[in-house]
């Protein structure tokens, strides 16, 4: 197995010519024969690059409209074939089978035509076949071939050769893994598409796409290693934001800033979310951000500290400004306006994120989870409760102001760490229970938070008083709605579906409360 390739014949073909030309031309200067196809031949001729075409240098012309043209032994002899095995050497030789030493191929845009919304015909025809064949030949004989399949390969790939004369074994070994991962993310997105295309959720086989878009430092914990992909759906959020200032993100920052903009995305008016480890700690609907931010902040301003902000409208001066008293791991939004971006500037640690659009709180997809052996995968959620959706099941039914926060506090419940309980007062939560093990203890920690944040604001009047109380799933017992009830909560939003649902609506009569159920809970383990 030689360590050091210097190729004598490449075959290019690519989609994507970004870099092309320069490298092609490398290539020629080294007296290395240039084999194409179609577009990249008529690119390279144009550009003045010796270029023979893959048809003259097989004998076997392009047919079936491009759909055949290097599933030829020709092509695939040349880059499977073993040059230390005499063997294979002979039989090339018999056959007047060319070696080809160097393969530059990246695939029909499927992924972008998907993306576009393309139709079935048009995602069929942009379905690569050759390709993939090609970078696996190549990539299983690396010992002898070295396979590109990203544009980025071409300067890597020119820079060692000039310094060293040749393509390494261990570069090539790295170029096969590329290639076969590419293959495979791509035959992944293609089994996505078709399965969606065709109803099936849950196919019997299934492979996930990913694009590694960065390295992590470490994991959730230091000894733990980590990076972060791109799956290829295009949901816009963290991963496909543009970060403007500030250190690397962490895994953790990561996963808090998903959480964030996720949340914030649910809500209309102009609305903040502050996020600490993956649960909101303040959330907010104002006329303007920065009226949002206070009513947000107001919540529990001990743990937004440090934690994650996301916001649903353009981020403006005053906003910034506000955000910006305090210390915040991450800022993410829509985008941030030339006063925003200079307050945050002058916050050298600040992580800005900015997405361009909000995901869509209602459009289909899947969230995965790891478990030992495997992973749990499941459509995402993408419920939503309206008031047509209530079921009063009180005496009294709540007022107007009553049922608009009870709809807004049941949108936060969906994004704390079930056991959920969020009380909530004019557009803004008052109190966040999150991850007990049981429903009254985050009744009752929830209105703590809420009497230390009456204290915090220098008020009289408890935060509590007057608010409503959501909670992710049924109340078991009447204690949970009982202690909401003890805080102040004048109304309550719940699933419903207890075996005791008739004790907790008579303790809810009891207190005067009103109570309507949604039929819908929202779990998040």
């Amino acid at each position: 197995m030689s360590d050091l390739l210097l190729p004598r014949r490449a075959l290019l073909s690519v989609s994507d010519k970004t870099g092309l030309l320069e490298f092609a031309r490398f290539l020629a200067a080294k007296g290395v024969e240039i084999l194409s196809t179609g577009g990249t031949a008529r690119a390279l001729r144009e550009a003045g690059v010796p270029v023979i075409d893959v048809s003259e240098h097989t004998g076997f012309p392009e047919i079936l409209d491009g759909r055949v043209k290097t599933l030829v032994p020709q092509v695939h002899g040349g880059l499977l074939g073993r040059r230390d095995l005499p063997e294979h050497v002979a039989q090339m030789t018999e056959h007047h089978i060319a070696p080809i030493d160097l393969l530059a191929v990246n695939l029909y845009p499927f992924e972008a035509t998907v993306a576009a919304g393309g139709d079935f015909d048009a995602c069929i025809e942009t379905i690569d076949i050759g390709g993939p064949a090609m970078i696996r030949s190549a990539a299983k004989n690396h010992a002898h071939v070295a396979v590109l399949t990203e544009p980025q390969h071409f300067a890597e790939i020119q820079a060692e050769m000039e310094a060293a004369g040749g393509i390494s074994l261990g570069t090539r070994r790295r170029l096969a893994i590329a290639g076969f991962g590419r293959t495979a993310t791509y035959d992944a997105a293609i089994t996505r598409w078709f399965s969606g295309v065709n109803g099936e959720v849950f196919p019997a086989r299934l492979a996930i796409p990913g694009l590694l878009k960065q390295g992590l430092r470490y994991g959730e914990n230091p000894h733990q290693q980590a990076a972060v992909y791109a799956d290829g759906t295009g949901r816009p959020g963290v991963v496909s934001a543009e970060q403007i200032q500030g250190k690397e993100l962490s895994f953790n920052n990561l996963n808090d800033t998903d959480a964030a903009i996720e949340a914030v995305a649910e809500f209309e008016r102009p609305a903040i979310v502050i996020v600490k480890h993956a649960n909101p700690c303040g959330v907010a609907e104002g006329v303007d951000l920065a009226a949002a931010w206070d009513a947000a902040l107001r919540c529990d301003p001990v743990s937004a500290f440090g934690g994650i902000v996301a916001a649903n409208r353009v981020l403006d001066g005053a906003a910034a400004a506000r955000i910006a008293a305090i210390f915040s791991e991450v800022v993410i939004a829509p985008d941030a306006d030339e006063d925003a971006r200079a307050i945050f500037a002058r916050k050298k640690n600040l992580r800005l994120l900015l997405t361009g659009t909000l995901p869509d709180p209602a459009a289909p997809g899947v969230s995965f989870r790891s478990i030992a052996g495997g992973f749990l995968m499941q459509s995402r959620d993408a419920g939503r409760v309206s008031e047509a959706d209530l079921k009063i099941v009180t005496r009294r039914a709540p007022t107007a102001q009553e049922l608009a926060d009870l709809l807004f506090a049941f949108r936060v419940c969906k994004h704390v760490k079930s056991n959920a309980i969020v009380y909530a007062k004019g557009g803004a939560t008052v109190g966040i229970g999150a991850g007990q093990m049981s429903r009254v203890d985050s009744a009752r920690i929830a209105a703590w938070k809420s009497e230390e944040a009456t204290k915090a604001a220098g008020i009289a009047e408890p935060l509590a008083r007057g608010s409503v109380v959501a909670s992710d799933a049924f109340f078991p017992f009447a204690d949970g709605l009982q202690a909401a009830a003890a805080a102040g909560a004048t109304a309550v939003i719940q699933p419903g579906g207890s075996m005791r649902d008739a004790e907790v609506i008579a303790a809810a009569d009891a207190a005067g409360l009103a109570m309507v159920m949604t039929g819908m809970r929202h779990f998040r383990h």
